[in-house]
């Protein structure tokens, strides 16, 4: 492998490794907690419960410092954004995420219909 492809896959663990401790872990001494708490119900604590658009600004300066001309950055910045998406995927972190409608299951639809049949029974 060679050197950029050794910078852009450690940057993808470390863009997932970051994005996952702020963002479903307690960290030490519970030190993540309770930022997460004083955020609250701000646009910073509703970020700390989005895996997805966290890791995008968890991978904003890695990219930066892991591309070599400026033209790669923005390119870079997507693409470990993107792959901590994947790995948090591959890990099982978001079970209830759908990235399709038809990849839902007989009971999802079936609960989807029931609840749109009690809204339009109320109006």
């Amino acid at each position: 492998m060679n050197d950029a492809g050794i910078r852009y896959g450690l940057a993808a663990l470390a863009t997932w490794r970051v994005t996952h401790l702020l963002a479903h872990e307690d960290g030490p001494a519970d030190a993540i907690v309770r930022v997460r708490a004083r955020l609250g119900e701000s646009w910073a604590g509703e970020l700390m419960d989005c895996f997805q658009c966290l890791s995008l600004w968890v991978a904003a300066p890695l990219a930066v410092s892991t591309a070599r001309r400026p033209r790669e950055v923005v390119p870079a910045w997507l693409a470990l954004s993107g792959a901590a998406c994947l790995l948090e995927r591959l890990g099982g972190g978001e079970e209830d995420a759908v990235l399709w409608p038809e990849a839902r299951g007989a009971s999802d639809e079936a609960e989807a219909g029931a609840w749109a049949g009690r809204g339009s029974a109320a109006a």
